[in-house]
């Protein structure tokens, strides 16, 4: 099993974090601006930061698309679409 090496980051309001890839997302930003309610709560960090960075921020917006159009989005994992889905199908939308 190979180690990754974590390189230690600080984000731009000053949090110290390590992260052993690029991706730039700050655990402690992640947390106080992860949403109280709606469908965004309900998934990780990774999965909620890839979809708002397509800009698909509500249901409405993810329904334009397909289960395999979401799953090729960096950040989203097969763990996702079954909260998705079911979000969706609360609001009587589904999947393009």
């Amino acid at each position: 099993m190979r180690l990754v090496e974590k390189k230690r980051r600080v984000c731009e309001k000053g949090h110290t974090f390590f992260k052993s890839t690029d991706c730039p997302s700050c655990p402690t930003c992640d947390k106080e601006n992860k949403p109280s309610s709606g469908f965004l709560s309900k998934l990780s960090s990774p999965a909620r930061n890839a979809l708002v960075h397509k800009g698909i921020d509500t249901l409405q917006k993810l329904s334009l698309y397909t289960e395999k159009e979401i799953l090729n989005i960096h950040g989203i994992g097969p763990a996702s679409l079954p909260i998705l889905r079911s979000s969706l199908e609360e609001e009587g939308l589904s999947f393009k």
